[in-house]
């Protein structure tokens, strides 16, 4: 490293159309680029061709099987995820003995929120800090999201994933506490704010009073809930949906938003809904973006005043512009980022949506809007400040 600028690979989910992985990408490399600009930087990544578009880096798929998505399926298709399983740890062994450092930036690389399996994420991101392990390449997650987790195989490699890192920190406290129930040992891991707090904010304005911004999630639950996924599903949908025809009965125009790729189909089945429910509606009562990236989501959220979201990145896009908002939380990650952001009262449980209680939060929210605002921006620059802080420890804990 003396000689030579570092190698540094990032690693994740990232450029595969999940909006809030992509910024916490973004985020590690403006610091990367900033204090280390003699670094070598590429990712192992889910979109290679986004991320070398986007990010100016080389890229290599995350997963071998890759290449075959929709074009193979059945029986031939099972035969090569078998087969890429073992290709895999080949490919991140050569991938992370490349490095001197590798950092997954944020995401929730050790969280079960969202239906997932062993040999996915849990399996990939241990053969990394495996092989980060066995190669003596400095394996960081950097301000990531972990959950208690429940289904064996999942927990295992998640876990051994985690005790096999050089360096963690986690995204709020909740995180830390559910790795050390899974009984990894966190007495000198620390917590920091999601990094998304060091982006630069946009310059936030009230925004017009009669627009409200709806973030939808195609939500079915989380890893335990597979058994009631549909009703979940059915049952956050007609909330959802109900809400949103309040606002417009409340003459009220709504701007519709997503923060993954997957979302799109539940903010179709919404729309539909309401097309039908208000055949009458004027054009631009009711408008759908369709952001790819944090700064178009940014940009389509200045114009609203408040904010009513599930996905996390959608949320905290929202507090980014300092906008009044409510979070229909999916996972604990959310109820952590409203209580840091001093709204513990605004928010609810997307598994059991009380919706009298929602139109009463919502009133509230407009009532204090300005107070509100005020409060969010104040916290925002604190924790910027204290991310600022997580930089200079991994100056000296990855690069000294």
């Amino acid at each position: 490293m003396s000689r030579r600028g570092p190698r540094v690979g990032l690693w994740g989910l990232l450029g595969s159309g999940n909006i809030g992985n992509d910024i916490s990408m973004q985020s590690v490399l403006c610091y990367i680029r900033a204090r280390h600009p003699d670094a070598v930087i590429d990712a192992m990544c889910m979109g290679p061709d986004r991320v070398r578009a986007d990010a100016g880096i080389g890229a290599i798929p995350l997963l071998w099987y890759q290449q075959f998505d929709e074009r193979v399926s059945g029986l031939p298709a099972k035969v090569l995820k078998a087969v890429g399983k073992v290709i895999d740890a080949g490919r991140t062994a050569a991938w992370v003995r490349r490095h001197d450092v590798v950092i997954v930036p944020g995401m929730g690389v050790l969280e079960a929120s969202t239906p997932i399996n062993w040999w996915g994420v849990p399996y990939a991101l241990f053969l990394v800090s495996a092989c980060g392990k066995l190669f003596r390449a400095k394996v960081a997650m950097v301000s990531v999201g972990a959950t208690v987790i429940n289904q064996p195989a999942v927990r295992w490699f998640s876990t051994w994933a985690g005790r096999l890192a050089y360096y963690r920190s986690y995204r709020d406290d909740r995180s830390r506490e559910a790795m050390r129930q899974r009984g990894l040992d966190v007495g000198k891991d620390r917590v920091f704010p999601d990094l998304v707090f060091a982006i630069p904010p946009a310059s936030s304005v009230p925004g017009d009073p009669k627009t409200i911004g709806v973030g939808i999630m195609t939500y079915y639950g989380t890893n335990d809930d597979r058994s009631r996924a549909d009703a979940l599903h059915a049952a956050y949908t007609q909330t959802m949906t109900r809400f949103i025809q309040w606002l417009l009965d409340d003459e009220r125009d709504v701007r519709l938003f997503t923060g993954d790729k997957g979302d799109a189909a539940g903010v179709a089945e919404i729309t539909a809904a309401l097309r039908r429910s208000h055949p009458q509606l004027a054009p631009g009562r009711l408008i759908a973006d369709q952001s790819t990236t944090f700064a178009e989501l940014m940009a389509a959220m200045a114009p609203v005043s408040c904010v009513v979201a599930t996905r996390y990145h959608n949320v905290m896009c929202a507090l980014k512009l300092s906008k009044p908002t409510i979070s229909i939380s999916y996972s604990t990650k959310n109820i952590s980022l409203m209580e840091e952001m001093g709204l513990p009262e605004f928010w609810q449980n997307a598994d059991d949506i009380d919706y009298d209680r929602l139109i009463e939060q919502f009133t509230k929210l407009e009532a204090n809007a300005a107070q509100l605002r005020e409060t969010i921006t104040e916290h925002n620059a604190q924790l910027a400040a204290k991310l600022n802080d997580q930089f200079s420890v991994l100056d000296e804990v990855l690069f000294g």
